[in-house]
């Protein structure tokens, strides 16, 4: 049993290894676009006072974060399975 324990910590320490090395993904640069879309959303709504194209453009951020989120889940799911032809 403690074996397994120790199995069990050293894959989460080499989780967290690779975690903290992982390049910048594909959600990086949305998420900042989905948090510039809302700022851009709030200056065309209270600074120019144009409600409509505020609103419009705030639905931006919640579509560009869905999208992201679609493609990276599509992506691990890639991967999951060809990690798994592997064997």
């Amino acid at each position: 049993m403690s074996s397994l324990q120790q199995d069990d910590s050293n894959a989460k320490a080499k989780i967290d290894e690779v975690a903290d090395s992982a390049p910048m993904s594909a959600g990086d640069p949305i998420a900042a676009a989905a948090a510039a879309s809302v700022l851009f959303s709030w200056y065309n709504f209270y600074i120019r006072g144009e409600k409509q194209t505020g609103i419009f453009v705030g639905l931006w951020a919640p579509t560009m974060l869905a999208a992201a989120s679609y493609l990276q889940q599509k992506d691990i799911i890639r991967k999951f399975k060809q990690g798994l032809s592997s064997f």
